[in-house]
């Protein structure tokens, strides 16, 4: 589904509890959620799993320091994007200049200012904020309104990682409009255009919070289905197919009813689970798709 932005998280990665009240009081009148970490091991973990808006990250920690933290947020695809404000109590320049090396954006001197640290989270948050508004326009298919293909790639990666990681299904639907080809060569390609936004509204409709639906190309949609084993995704599959089924089109005096064929793919339906990547599931759900297509079209096929 694609969303409105939602309330801005920070990340507080501090060794200091006493750090943590103080972020909290002086950060409580904005409207963010934070989240806190006492490490650095804790600090990656909670990154990955709900990539903050803003990282204000203790320079300074035993262990891993807030500088080797710093890069292996870089170096990571999905973490690179995210802001780090530095809270330190050096004023060294060498430090603070590794640092910006690092990708930090700003750092805050310890003991820091209520109203300083106020205006430096506000500002690194309003940029991350632009930068994401820009980020999803260019991952939005203008035509369906769903998301594109490219962001499909992206967050199958990142559920399947999950599934590495945490034994978490995802299955994956491909969605096809049977006779596509037809319909806009009968009806032209402005009516073409019609049927396909139509389709993409009744997909965002029903799919849910945590899905993400795409226009995967041309006549093509997919959708990605996350916490959920193949049998329920063949559930969701089947509502969608007769949802599509029931619309009607008016092209002057014909009523034209498309139909969608889906296939049906689950990460749970592999035994080699390590070895699963994105593009395998995405050809085990497309050969789905075409036994739909081959055995009469508008139906659902499992794997």
């Amino acid at each position: 589904m694609v969303v409105n932005s939602e309330q801005q998280s920070v990340l507080v990665v501090d060794d200091s509890q006493d750090i943590h009240a103080l972020v909290g009081a002086r950060l409580k009148s904005e409207r963010v959620n934070l989240l806190h970490a006492y490490d650095a091991e804790e600090g990656l973990n909670i990154a990955r799993e709900n990539l903050p808006d803003l990282i204000l990250l203790d320079l300074d920690m035993p262990g891993t320091d807030g500088l080797t933290l710093c890069r292996l947020l870089k170096n990571q695809d999905e973490l690179v994007h995210i802001p780090v404000i530095f809270l330190t109590a050096t004023l060294d320049v060498d430090t603070k200049v590794k640092a910006f090396e690092l990708g930090a954006v700003d750092y805050v001197t310890k003991p820091f200012d209520a109203i300083e640290l106020k205006a430096r989270v506000r500002a690194a948050l309003k940029t991350k904020g632009y930068h994401d508004l820009l980020t999803t326009k260019a991952r939005i298919d203008a035509l369906s309104g769903l998301w594109n293909r490219g962001y499909l790639s992206e967050q199958l990666s990142a559920e399947l990682s999950l599934w590495h990681r945490h034994g978490q299904p995802v299955s994956l639907l491909m969605m096809d409009i049977d006779h596509f080809k037809a319909i806009n060569d009968t009806h032209g390609h402005p009516f073409g255009d019609l049927v396909i936004q139509r389709i993409g509204r009744v997909i965002n409709r029903l799919s849910r919070e945590s899905d993400v639906a795409c226009r995967y190309g041309g006549e093509e949609f997919a959708m990605i289905l996350r916490d959920t084993p193949a049998p329920g995704a063949t559930v969701i599959a089947k509502r969608l197919r007769r949802e599509i089924a029931a619309l009607e089109f008016t092209a002057g005096r014909e009523t034209v009813s498309p139909t969608m064929s889906i296939g049906v793919a689950g990460s749970d339906q592999f035994d080699e689970v390590a070895e699963l990547s994105g593009q395998q599931l995405v050809e085990a759900a497309d050969q789905a798709l075409y036994r739909a297509k081959d055995t009469g079209r508008n139906r659902v096929v499992c794997r």
